[in-house]
């Protein structure tokens, strides 16, 4: 005797397996730039467009009181892209990897989620958090996870 089962159609997929688009959270910490270099990787490995997001906190206090908050954060994030272009200069020819760098102004999570929603991410991958606060308040990573909107790795 012999069983047949029909295949169930499928309305929608994207084409292929694995993720298309990757997004990283950097802001130059040790573990935002291991989280980098996690996601270069994968996304080398999968053929994936890595998506480097830099979110450019947005401080209404210290911009009351003067500070060239804006200046310092433009400036943060050129040297967070000049390190990005040598060390992929440093490994052109080894590895390829695509990869385009954003910067979204805002609070951590908001910018991420901001980001992966716009650039129609499949993954999101941030580094875990390096303050002792976010134990108590839940750090980024965690929220992106409650989220539940993308797969989410956290690098430590």
């Amino acid at each position: 005797m012999t069983e047949q089962h029909e295949q169930p159609s499928h309305t929608f997929e994207r084409g292929t397996d694995g993720p298309k688009v990757i997004v990283v959270g950097v802001d130059g910490s040790d573990s935002s730039l291991r989280a980098a270099a996690y996601a270069g990787g994968l996304a080398r490995r999968q053929r994936a467009l890595l998506a480097v997001v830099y979110v450019q906190p947005v401080l209404a206090a210290g911009a009351a009181l003067g500070a060239p908050v804006a200046e310092t954060t433009d400036e943060i994030a050129e040297d967070l892209i000049a390190q990005i272009r040598e060390a992929a200069e440093r490994v052109k020819g080894i590895f390829d990897v695509r990869w385009e760098f954003h910067t979204f102004r805002g609070d951590p999570y908001g910018g991420l989620v901001k980001a992966a929603d716009e650039l129609k991410a499949d993954a999101v991958v941030v580094g875990a958090s390096e303050q002792a606060g976010h134990r108590i308040i839940g750090s980024v990573a965690v929220r992106l996870v409650k989220a539940g909107r993308w797969p989410v790795t956290v690098v430590p």
